[in-house]
This record gives C-alpha cells, structure tokens and sequence, in this order.
C-alpha cells in the first residue's frame, strides 16, 4: 500500500497541512478515482494520474496545486516520479514521505518491466527491452552505462549497470565489459545507457567506444547485438543507424 498514513498528526507533518471542514476537494477525489476506473489511466492527463498517486500520500490536502507545480517544474509524469528525493522536495508541500512515495512507484514501473524482459523466453521482444531501458534509465539526471548478457538462444542471463558517471559521461572499459561476459558465459551483449539532455543521438565517443567493444568482442567469440542509447525524447539505435 503506497503512502498510507503514518499515524503523524496533521499538524507535526511538514506535507499535511490540518483537516478542513467539509473540504471542497473530497468529491473531485471521488469523481477522478471513477473516471480512471472507468476509461483508465490513458484518459488522464499527467497531472490528473499524479494527482492519484498523491492522494494516498496527502489524504488531508488539495493535491491538484501540488500535481501540477510538478509537471510544471519536471514536465512529465514519469520525470516527476523518477526525480531524485533532494529535487522533489525543493518544490514546496512535498516532504521526505511524499518523495519516497513517488519513487517508489518508479521503482514499481523498472520492476514490472524488468519481469517482462526476462520472462521473454529470448529479446524476440525488442519492445519490451526498450521499455525496461526507458523505464530504467531515460529519466535519470545522470549517466549510467548498462549492460544486458545474453545466452547462446538470446536469452536473457543478466543485466548489470557497469558505470554511473555525471550529467554528461559515464566511464567505460571495454576489457571490463567483455571479462564479465565471459565469467557469465554470455555469447551476445546489448549495450544501454542514457542521455540526461533528453537526445538520445550518439556522440562521436558513444560511436567509438561502441567500436572498440564491437571489435574486442568478436576476437573473444562474442556478439554485440547493438548500443541503444535512450532518453527522454526516445531512443537510438547504433546498430540501426549503420554505426556498427
């Protein structure tokens, strides 16, 4: 149960401000609840779906104020919930409680989609792969470098995060990369990793290291599938850009 409450009175809560009498915004909670109920999430614009999830969280407020001063200072709903704590709170009315909670349904979404990956009996579904990286890492404020091992059948044995760097690189060694695969006796690999700037176009150092990998895998007998690089604009492909 997300955001239930602590027990905290009101008053002593920096994010719940006291019960009003007969608070106007009871029945707009009821009316959005059925209408998600009714059509779904995909009916409601990001606000609104934010608004869901707060309610849980702030059970004695008007959260529409608070749901829309996030989209406005994130953009998105997924760029709110995959904020880090120490961003969110510097918007006013979220305490430490309200960005737990937010976060959390971030880590629900990587969860969920990470099951779906690697319940896929091979990366037959590219779709799912690219939602888990979407999910994972296409909102992140900084850099991380990922890789996923696959078998002999494309199955997926694991997927490890091999560097986090700053807003703009992230350290990685090819021998590393290619060392690991073997420990985990992979025979194919897809590289992953973000761009914080929301482009996902390749840098000419994305291309070369790319490169290298690519090269230092085939004398070891490994393939590498491709490099997607994901951010909040989408995604690129090396490999279906004819880079390697």
């Amino acid at each position: 149960m997300i955001g239930a409450d602590d027990g905290e009175s009101a008053a002593s809560r920096p994010d719940s401000p006291a019960v009003e009498d007969d608070p106007h915004w009871l029945g707009h909670r009821d009316r959005l609840r059925q209408r998600f109920r009714e059509a779904g999430a995909d009916a409601l614009p990001d606000y609104e779906l934010l608004e869901l999830v707060l309610f849980r969280a702030l059970p004695r407020r008007d959260v529409k104020p608070l749901a829309k001063a996030l989209i406005k200072r994130f953009g998105t709903f997924a760029e709110v919930i995959g904020a880090a704590p120490e961003r969110l709170v510097e918007v006013k009315g979220v305490g430490e409680s309200v960005a737990t909670d937010l976060n959390l349904i971030a880590a629900a979404a990587r969860r969920f989609t990470r099951g779906a990956v690697a319940e896929r009996a091979t990366l037959g579904s590219w779709t799912a792969v690219l939602d888990y990286c979407r999910a994972a890492m296409a909102f992140a404020d900084r850099e991380e470098f990922r890789v996923l091992f696959l078998d002999k059948r494309n199955g997926l044995i694991a997927d490890e995060v091999q560097g986090r760097g700053t807003v703009d690189h992230t350290p990685v060694y090819p021998r590393e990369v290619l060392r690991r695969a073997l420990e985990l006796g992979a025979t194919a690999i897809v590289l992953v990793h973000n761009h914080p700037s929301g482009d996902p176009t390749p840098s000419e150092a994305d291309i070369r290291m790319t490169r290298e990998i690519a090269s230092l895998a085939k004398a070891m007998g490994v393939t590498l599938h491709d490099h997607v690089i994901v951010g909040r604009k989408g995604h690129a492909s090396l490999r279906g850009m004819a880079l390697i």
